[in-house]
């Protein structure tokens, strides 16, 4: 099997006082579509944004590309080559769609063109003139994960990219998945929806308490006993 492009080792982060996380394991490898599933206040969020080293605190290991990130400052994990897909999705409503997409930084090579991303994303070249607050959640969504595209970032980490979304989105969301898996991104999500996650993705943590307790293929991911610790 092929090394892991990022490896987690007994990640422990704190807000303040509040200790979410208490040692979380995982890996996910190059090419992969990882999920993180759980119920909600479990950790899941908090794991992204611990391995973005956007937390009060944090210990343990993180590791991408053999390049331990635990000590780093967030901006320099960024430019490693990690995005960050928050959940609010972070649209800036005094830009329009088109600057909107082009703030983020381009921070290596190998980032898709505006053409690229226009193809992936006709809709956002339609609405380039518009507020970008303006849109609808989808299309505020595909803005979202469309501009960390152009960046170089070769690990998406995606956070609750079909929260409020209706089905036909959330069904367009899957696809885009797919292509950018086939254009070789890695990604790691946290999703609470577990029918488009076992579309999408090819392994599964479960998270509870701020641990892994399991790790589950797709191929078994229907199985009761996943569905049980998703409450489901």
């Amino acid at each position: 099997m092929a090394e892991p492009l990022l490896s987690v080792r007994d990640l422990r982060a704190w807000y303040g006082e509040s200790h979410i996380l208490h040692g979380m394991d995982f890996e996910v490898r190059q090419g992969e579509v990882v999920t993180l599933l759980g119920r909600n206040g479990a950790g899941k969020t908090t794991t992204l944004k611990a391995v973005m080293g956007m937390v009060g605190r944090r210990s343990g290991s993180v590791t991408f590309e053999d390049t331990e990130t635990i000590r780093l400052p967030s901006n320099r994990i960024a430019r490693l080559g990690i995005a960050y897909c928050p959940e609010e999705r972070g649209i800036f409503s005094s830009l329009t769609v088109a600057e909107n997409l082009v703030l983020p930084p381009v921070i290596r090579p190998g980032g898709l063109s505006l053409a690229e991303v226009h193809e992936l994303f006709p809709r956002l070249a339609e609405r380039a003139d518009s507020q970008g607050t303006k849109l609808s959640g989808g299309e505020q969504q595909m803005l979202a994960i469309a501009r960390i595209l152009r960046t170089g970032a070769t690990l998406l980490l995606l956070d609750e990219p079909t929260e409020g979304l209706a089905p036909v989105i959330v069904q367009h969301i899957g696809a885009i998945l797919g292509q950018l898996k086939e254009r070789g991104f890695t990604i790691l999500l946290v999703e609470q929806n577990f029918h488009f996650a076992v579309g999408v993705a090819d392994r599964h943590y479960v998270v509870e308490h701020g641990r892994v307790v399991d790790c589950v293929l797709n191929s078994q991911a229907s199985t009761t006993a996943l569905q049980g610790y998703l409450g489901v």
